[in-house]
């Protein structure tokens, strides 16, 4: 076998692996991503609004919207969308980390780990935008039943031919914009933390490369993608949210001034905690999965 060939398996697999860990990962929490969207949906520009928290959201969505299999309401389009997004992300970061840091993954600096990070999120967020957008309009879809409203959507399939018939091809990639900015941040923090964290804890000998330095680098990088990330999600989630013909914001910028103005600055943070609380089991069960399966491939650390 020639060394490219070699090569292009070996990206291929790593494609494969990273692909069937964020399944896992994003099926173990997903309960957590509907609560922390039907959080920051909640009160959207009604100062009124009567207050909730996330535990009181997610009993209200199990109690009203057929039991459990409530909170997996949007499971199949936030699949699909990691089966792009994820592997765009994780394997771009290790190729560009490669190709400025050699094999020495430690050699760069946060900052040029942060903006690789950051630009391999971007790439992988405009290919994945369509999956990510139909999830979201899903995942409101069971908010529109609890208060006695039709379904717009009966599956993820209806909801993207929907979606091209009303408002276009281009319609598939409402909210890119927002979304693009939450995905920079995301990673900027999630990839380049876990990266130097991971690192960080091996070099000072606090533990080997096993599962407690994976779970410390996980948890550090999750609290930090979610302090980034949180107002980007807010306007994100609002504005990819939005119909044609009933157009709440005019852009990105006017989301982020009437969320402040009429909900505080608070606001910007709403879903908070579910973020982390999402973030954090999904990354331990990401990069535990995703490492083991690398070692059983025959593969490096990450």
């Amino acid at each position: 076998m020639k060394i490219g060939e070699n090569g292009n398996q070996r990206s291929w697999t790593k494609i494969a692996l990273s692909s069937l860990s964020a399944m896992v990962a994003e099926t173990t929490t997903f309960p957590i991503d509907l609560t922390k969207t039907r959080l920051q949906l909640h009160g959207q520009s009604l100062s009124s609004s009567r207050s909730t928290n996330a535990f009181r959201l997610a009993s209200e969505i199990v109690r009203s919207e057929q039991g459990f299999l409530g909170l997996y309401k949007g499971l199949s389009p936030a699949i699909i969308r990691h089966l792009f997004y994820t592997p765009i992300r994780i394997v771009g970061y290790e190729h560009f980390r490669n190709i400025l840091g050699g094999t020495d993954a430690d050699s760069l600096s946060l900052s040029s780990k942060a903006l690789i990070g950051g630009l391999s999120g971007v790439i992988a967020q405009v290919v994945a935008s369509p999956a990510d957008l139909v999830k979201v309009r899903m995942q409101a879809d069971g908010r529109l039943v609890s208060e006695g409203l039709g379904r717009r959507y009966s599956g993820p399939f209806d909801a993207l031919n929907k979606i091209v018939h009303s408002e276009g091809f281009g319609g598939l990639w409402r909210g890119v914009f927002p979304n693009v900015q939450r995905a920079f941040l995301v990673n900027m923090g999630e990839l380049a933390c876990y990266d130097s964290a991971k690192h960080f804890v091996i070099r000072n000998r606090i533990c080997e490369d096993n599962i407690y330095a994976h779970t410390l680098a996980s948890v550090m990088s999750g609290l930090s993608a979610t302090a980034l990330s949180c107002p980007a999600d807010v306007v994100k989630t609002r504005m990819m949210n939005q119909i044609e013909g009933v157009v709440v914001y005019r852009n990105s910028y006017d989301c982020l001034v009437k969320t402040v103005k009429i909900e505080g600055l608070k606001a910007l943070w709403k879903g908070f905690f579910p973020t982390w609380a999402r973030l954090g089991p999904w990354q331990f069960v990401f990069w535990l999965s995703y490492e083991k399966f690398r070692k059983i491939s025959g593969f490096s650390s990450f």
